[in-house]
Order: C-alpha cells, then structure tokens, then sequence
C-alpha cells in the first residue's frame, strides 16, 4: 500500500492542501491522509493513524520533510517507528528512506535528518521575524491582534436566539448549533452583552 501524507498549518489552506494532494497522487499515493496541524505539534493525529495502519512492506510519500515534521526530535520518531515498521518513506523528488528490509540506510538517515535540522532552523527563522515584525508594529502604535469585538458585531440572528438561551430554553452548545457558531464565540458574545 502506497500512503500520502499532506499537511498544511490551518484548514483556511485548502488551496495548499489540494496542490498537495494532487502531487502526491500524481506519485502515487493510494490513499492520502490529510492532517491541518502546525508541524512542530507535538501529536498529529492523521500522521499517527497513517503509521499505525501502515504495514510491513508499505510505502509513506509526502512531498517536503517539513510536511511530516518541524521538529528534529519528532522526526527522529517518525524515522525510528519507519524502521520498526519495516516501512518505506519517501520524500519526492529527494530522499528515500527504506527500512523494509528492517534498517535505514545510514547516508539516507543522515541526509534526512540534516533535512529535519534546516526544516526547524526555518520555523524558528520564520518565528523571530513574526514577532520581531508584530514588536516594531507594536511599537509604532498598533493595535496587534484582534480587533475588540462590540455589541454592534453581534449578528441579529444570535441576538434573536439569546433570548431562549437566557430563559433556559438553549444550552450553550444547542445556542452554538442553531446560529452556526462557535462555543468559543458564544461565550464571548455572552460575555459582550453581560458586561
């Protein structure tokens, strides 16, 4: 079995996603696990479902090493259960690591992992920027984050549920449902309009 794995930071990304998607069945990829997680997440829960379905004999191909993994430390796992596992892992168009036959090449491991190290030193570039860009923003006086939301931001079609919701005819989570938002923004509409 040949296994895809693709990976973008959030589900906003779908454009991402399918250009992944596309290439790796272009690879080919027989069934393609979809995971909208940051890379450094420690617990990847498509990535752990594919390598607990895969086989000995089976194949993973993913197109970056940044895909599978921002840390070096989880890649280093990854390779370690590719190895237990008698799998093979492909990273197209670059490197291939084949434990089938029960250990890595140790030139194919060491290139990988090298991979890892640049994929996490990139993350952290990317990281200082990020918050050196929103300090000198910050500084300049603006507003960083969110904006503030206001009783007017609330739709009508919550303020028109929150009656029920008020008088006990709603939970929190039926609220939620029936105006097509989050609990989270829920509680925070609540919050507005009880302060």
């Amino acid at each position: 079995m040949i296994y895809g794995y693709a990976r973008c930071s959030t589900s906003e990304s779908k454009q991402d996603i399918n250009r992944q998607v596309k290439e790796l069945k272009k690879a080919g990829a027989e069934e393609i696990y979809l995971e909208y997680e940051h890379g450094d997440k420690k617990i990847k829960p498509q990535q752990q479902q594919m390598l607990d379905h895969a086989q000995a004999g089976d194949t993973i191909i993913t197109l970056e090493v940044s895909r599978l993994a921002r840390s070096t430390q989880q890649l280093c796992e990854i390779i370690n259960t590719i190895s237990e596992k008698k799998l093979r892992l492909v990273i197209v168009g670059s490197i291939t690591l084949d434990c089938r036959n029960g250990h890595p090449d140790p030139m194919s491991e060491a290139f990988l992992q090298i991979a890892g190290v640049f994929s996490q030193l990139e993350l952290s570039m990317i990281r200082a920027r990020v918050k050196s860009g929103m300090a000198n923003a910050k500084a300049k006086g603006a507003k960083i984050g969110r904006p503030q939301a206001t009783i007017d931001d609330i739709p009508a079609n919550f303020l028109r549920h929150y009656t029920a919701y008020k008088n006990g005819q709603l939970n929190i989570s039926e609220l939620a449902r029936v105006c097509g938002i989050s609990r989270t923004t829920v509680y925070k509409y609540i919050e507005i309009l009880e302060r």
